[in-house]
């Protein structure tokens, strides 16, 4: 009896041991599904297209992209020509963007108003950088830039040079009037004549691979731009000329919560730290022109 008794009550600790365990089991359960999800799960998936002016190609595809990927999970797919022919593209239909990045407020205005589409409502500036003359480091005149006047270089016999098409590119626009007020202030009449020949004119990335092979002496750039591609560069003494870089929301953009991520990511302190690499000079905070800035760009964008 007393036997019987002692395995009845080894019997009822197991099962008391059992449904603790169970209990127990149950709790972790609970527990775990109460963790919060970790960062990486909660970020977000998918592509953003953006338009961007040439000289920020280096920029977006080697620093910002993957930055920007790291920190929000959307991908960027980034196009970068001339600001001029980039703005034709998204006002003719020939391509769709999320974004558009340019280097000049006044290819915005383009795409601004009922007569243009109302492609855009707003821009803001955020960053600037001078125009400069890069050089390829191996040529025969790169001592020459070094010692002597960009203007006086540039002139020689042999000397190949290298401009955007100011109908397509700001930068081409600012390479001529570097090229006329110096004609002007130095009475170089020469220098006025390349101006207006067609002859350098190259469209911007074959001209940034062209000054890093040696297919040319020297080219109008920005300064940013060349830091990011680490061309040697001169400074374009006698004029004051600068690239003012604008961003936008493209209206009925199809990727609306990653561009305004985009923008977001590119206007932070994040994103400015990696311009300020390139010796970018920030407009801070950036200088909006329309209306109509979306409440959530608010925290980087004052109306």
């Amino acid at each position: 009896m007393v036997a019987l008794t002692q395995r009845r009550a080894a019997q009822i600790a197991a099962l008391v041991s059992i449904a603790c365990l169970g209990l127990a089991a149950a709790g972790c359960s609970s527990s775990s599904s109460t963790t919060p999800k970790s960062s990486a799960s909660s970020k977000h998936s998918g592509d953003v297209d953006v338009f961007s002016a040439g000289s920020l190609d280096t920029l977006m595809t080697k620093s910002v992209g993957p930055a920007f990927h790291a920190a929000t999970g959307y991908t960027l797919v980034d196009t970068s020509h001339g600001s001029g022919t980039l703005a034709a593209d998204i006002k003719n239909k020939v391509a769709v963007a999320d974004v558009f990045v340019s280097a000049s407020p006044a290819v915005d205005g383009t795409l601004m108003g009922a007569s243009n589409g109302n492609w855009v409502s707003w821009y803001a500036a955020f960053a600037s950088s001078p125009e400069v003359l890069g050089y390829y480091p191996k040529s025969k005149f790169a001592k020459d830039l070094q010692t002597m006047p960009w203007y006086k270089v540039i002139t020689m016999p042999g000397f190949r040079l290298g401009r955007t098409n100011p109908t397509q590119d700001p930068g081409g626009v600012l390479a001529a009037e570097a090229l006329n007020q110096t004609a002007a202030a130095q009475h170089l009449p020469a220098l006025k004549k390349l101006a207006t020949e067609s002859s350098d004119e190259y469209v911007e990335d074959p001209e940034e691979a062209d000054i890093q092979t040696g297919a040319l002496d020297g080219a109008f750039m920005y300064e940013a731009d060349a830091n990011s591609q680490g061309s040697p560069f001169v400074k374009l003494t006698g004029v004051n000329l600068a690239g003012d870089y604008t961003i936008t929301l493209v209206n009925k953009a199809p990727h609306m919560a990653a561009a305004e991520a985009f923008i977001k990511f590119l206007l932070s302190s994040q994103g400015q730290s990696l311009m300020k690499a390139d010796k970018f000079d920030i407009v801070s905070p950036p200088k909006v022109t329309g209306s109509g800035v979306p409440s959530g760009l608010t925290s980087v964008i004052k109306s």
